[in-house]
């Protein structure tokens, strides 16, 4: 059995953020898990791709998927992809986004997994599977959470991050 435990919180306010910032993680959890409710200021289209820093940086990163859109499925090999939410073009909406991060603060290679879902108030829904492998051994201190194409995450996003122990 696992326990989680609230380690921050993040509310986006009325003037938007360029980003989610969660720093100083402390290495006294076995696993980490971030949920997120997103939605960018992207306009023109109704999603926007998730980037994610793990303490700063963006490489060393091997990524499977696997995406079903309500007609079709898609899979495939990527680097550095986190996903996608909703933009700013689907209004009132905001896309869901779960990171896993078991044994962030190992001294091993650092596996994790992803869960989204966003839609466009329509006919358009896209729900993701993400697994990958970030190649380094530095334990995670700080993970920021950043739209791609937009330019900032608005109002009432929000995220989570929890720590997680074993019983």
């Amino acid at each position: 059995m696992a326990n989680y435990i609230k380690i921050a919180s993040v509310a986006v306010g009325a003037g938007g953020a360029a980003s989610i910032d969660f720093s100083s993680i402390p290495a006294t959890y076995t696993d980490l898990k971030l949920i997120a409710s997103l939605r960018s200021n992207r306009t023109g289209n109704v999603k926007d791709t998730i980037d994610l820093k793990i303490n700063n940086v963006t490489t060393t990163l091997s990524q499977k998927y696997l995406q079903g859109n309500g007609t079709g499925t898609s899979s495939g090999s990527l680097s550095n992809y986190w996903g996608e939410t909703d933009a700013a073009a689907t209004a009132s909406a905001f896309g869901s986004w779960e990171l896993y991060l078991p044994n962030y603060a190992s001294a091993n290679y650092k596996s994790f997994s992803i869960d989204t879902a966003s839609e466009d108030n329509a006919v358009l829904s896209i729900t993701e599977l993400i697994v990958g492998l970030w190649s380094t051994t530095t334990s995670i201190n700080q993970l920021t959470i950043l739209p791609v194409t937009g330019t900032a995450w608005v109002q009432y996003s929000t995220a989570y991050l929890y720590g997680i122990t074993k019983y």
